[in-house]
Formats: structure tokens, sequence, C-alpha cells
């Protein structure tokens, strides 16, 4: 006898009674939303949030059950896995907005302005979508045999606002080990983010041409997700390691820094949620029936609009704003010590150890310098390190000075203890010095 198959066919009218009391629970929460805007009212993170558990719950039901590859349901299916998409993005907005005044911003009252601004346009555009993508829901449902049921008796819990009344702060003074040098590690690895991001060179714009050739081209769900990861890890690390220590009650800017990591990754998580949204539903990246109705009621333009002139253009911002936090931390954390080092065997400092050396000091921030009979010589500087490399050839000197940071000068005796890398063996820690990573 041949198994029998674990997957059971079912007819569209079993499959009604399945989906029925899943699709109850998501109109109650998305009526609820409705009324909620219709009436000016303001939508809580909460009443978000439950619009966001519902619609994964009922998107879980319809894909357990193949519902995207069937003809009656792949239309009620995919305004679903729309409006749950959007309403992700529209919980990081209104969470921003909520968070805002907990961050220590070290912003002027215009920017303040236009910040809260752009952040208004774009969660109502995102509402007025998921409303638009409502009514769908509720026409389409009705088509497939669903019973549509009104909701006479809304959650009041959900339209409350959240209260801003907070606790006292009063756990200080939490011993971490290395805590100072897990600050310079953490402000070194946002330096670098924030430079990735300004590198693109891409600003605001209100050229729909443009940015149509820019998203997906250039900036799409693949590459936000990856910025936005680098952020959440110096995130975390923050609160594992500096969070509530003495460090952080001592040194202002550190709070200050806090508020400048959480602005552009809540701002990514919405440029994410909103090209991921473009990239699956758009009729631009796929085409048929379902992606041009969408289109109908979600403006892509308006869409593409808000991914770039406020998700990423602010992201970039905050990042720009928290680079300079981040530069005056180090130059208050950063300590300079000193190590002494064997010379490059068997030529000295000639140009492939410079360089090497150079790339050091340009990996760190603060300033490494190579001592030499009681001069100093900018590492960051490959004539500088010949020129000294000329003088140590001369006096017949074995060993010399480097005076940097910890991370540099720990860098520089691994070179150093691995002649400066000259058969081309490069140890792990020092990757980042190998020409194809240059």
């Amino acid at each position: 006898m041949e198994p029998k198959s674990l997957i059971q066919i079912i007819s569209e009218h079993e499959f009604l009674k399945i989906v029925q009391e899943p699709s109850n629970l998501f109109l109650a929460a998305c009526n609820d939303f409705s009324k909620k805007l219709i009436g000016g009212s303001i939508v809580s993170r909460k009443m978000y949030s439950r619009l966001i558990q519902e619609s994964e719950y009922l998107e879980s039901v319809l894909d357990e059950h193949g519902a995207r590859e069937n003809k009656i349901w792949s239309f009620f299916s995919e305004y679903i896995a729309c409006i749950r998409n959007l309403t992700i993005a529209g919980f990081y907005i209104k969470h921003t907005l909520d968070r805002y005044p907990y961050y220590k911003l070290k912003e002027p009252k215009v920017i303040n302005e236009e910040f809260h601004e752009a952040a208004k346009c774009t969660l109502e555009f995102i509402n007025s979508s998921i409303l638009n993508l409502r009514n769908e829901v509720i026409k389409t449902g009705e088509i497939n045999g669903l019973e549509i049921k009104p909701n006479d008796n809304p959650d009041d819990e959900f339209f409350k606002i959240e209260s801003n009344k907070r606790l006292p702060k009063n756990i200080m003074d939490d011993e971490v080990k290395e805590e100072r040098e897990r600050a310079v590690d953490l402000c070194q690895k946002y330096r670098k983010i924030a430079k990735l991001i300004d590198d693109t060179k891409i600003d605001k714009s209100d050229d729909v041409k443009f940015i149509r050739t820019l998203i997906p081209g250039k900036l799409d769900e693949k590459i936000i997700r990856m910025y936005k990861e680098h952020i959440h890890s110096v995130q975390s690390e923050y609160d594992t390691y500096v969070k509530n220590t003495s460090l952080e009650k001592d040194c202002e800017d550190l709070g200050n820094f806090r508020g400048y990591v959480s602005m552009p990754l809540h701002l990514l998580e919405v440029a994410l949620w909103l090209c991921h949204f473009y990239e699956r539903h758009e009729d631009d990246i796929r085409h048929g029936e379902c992606k041009q109705n969408i289109s109908r009621m979600v403006n892509k333009d308006k869409l593409l609009g808000h991914i770039l002139n406020f998700g990423f253009f602010y992201s970039k911002h905050f990042l720009r704003e928290g680079d300079k936090i981040a530069t005056s931390i180090l130059a208050r954390l950063v300590k300079n010590i000193r190590a002494e080092v064997n010379i490059p065997e068997p030529l000295g400092f000639h140009a492939r150890p410079s360089t090497y050396i150079s790339l050091i000091a340009r990996q760190y921030d603060g300033e490494l310098h190579l001592l030499v009979d009681g001069e100093k010589y900018n590492a960051k500087s490959v004539m500088s390190l010949l020129q000294a490399g000329g003088t140590i050839a001369d006096k017949g000197f074995k060993k010399v000075q480097f005076e940097g940071s910890k991370q540099a000068i720990e860098d520089i005796k691994i070179l150093a203890q691995h002649n400066y890398c000259e058969q081309g063996d490069f140890p792990r820690q020092l990757n980042y010095l190998k020409p194809e990573a240059v």
C-alpha cells in the first residue's frame, strides 16, 4: 500500500469555517483602528500592535492552508499581508514620536519641527493606505463568503494613548568590566556606520523618476536591512555594557549618544518595511491584477517618497549628528598608551609595512605616532613613516615606540609580532589590512 499524503485537499467552503474566526478578530481590530482614524483621534502604539498581532495571526492561517495559491483567496491574502507590512511601519513611526522626548537629542527647534511634520505626513499616508486596504479586505471577504460582523463594542483599552508617566530612574553605578573600552569601541563602530551611509551620497529628492531609479536600484530592502542590523548591534551592546554604568552617569554625552542610536534604528525600520511593501506588493516589481489593485489603493510615488525623504533621509541626518557626539566622547575617553616593538625585518620601515601601519592608524579615532629619538612621526602618513625609517636605519635602532589609543596599539603589537606581515600572511585580527579589504 502506498502511504497516504499528509496534505489533505479541502474545499473553499470548508476553508470558510476555518478562516472565519481569525478574520473576525482581525476585522474587529481593523474596525477599531478605522473608527479612531475617522474620528480624528490619535492611534496609540497599542492599537498598532493589536492590528499587527491579528493580521499576523490571520496571515499565518491563510498561508498554512495555501490561500496565496488559491484563485478565490489569493487577493484576500495579499491585502492582509499589505496591511500587516504598513502597520508595522506605522508602529515604528508612532514609537519614535512617543520616545522622542526621552532620547535627549540636541536638535535645534527648526529640525524638531521639520522632523515631526515629516513623521506626521508619513504616518497619515500609511494610515490612509491601511483604510483603503481594509475596505478592499471587507469587499473581497464578502465575495468569498465571509460573514462580516459590525463591531458595535470597540475595545476602549486600545483607544487609550500611552501615558508619559515614568518610574524614577534609580538603577545606577553598575560595575561593568572595561566599560570605557566598550564605550570607545561602540563609538568607533557607530562612526563607521555613519560614514558608510553618508558615503552613499543619497539625499532628498522630489524627482519621482529619479526616486524610481534609486529604489530599488541603489536602495532596497536588503541594503536597508544591513544598515539597520549594524546599528542594532551598537544599541544592543550599549544596553548590555554601558547603560546604567558609572561611566554613563559621569559622561553626559553617552546618554545623548544612546538617543542618536535609537532614532536611525527606528527610522530604518520604517524604511525597511515600506521597501518590503513596495518590492513585494507594488506592480512595478511584480505584475498581476492584485498588484494593480494595490497600486490604486497605495500611491506608489508617495510611498517611494516617504522611503527616501523620511525614513532614509532622517536616519542619515541623525547618524550624522550622532557622529559628532561620538567624536566628542572619543576625545574624552580615548587615552594614549605607549608600546615598544621590533622594527620590520630585514628591510625596516619601507613602503609595505609603513602602509599597513598607516591603515591601522586610520582604522581608529585619535592619533598614532611613531617615536624615534625624541621625535614624533605621524603614523597616518606613509611618507612620515618612511622618513622615520631612514632615521632608524641610520642609527641602527632595533626597537621603536608607538603612542596612540589602546585599540591601535594592540593592532600594532600584533602586526610587529607577525613581522609586519611581510610574507603576506595576515592574522585574523588584521584582516582589514589585506589588499582586497582596502
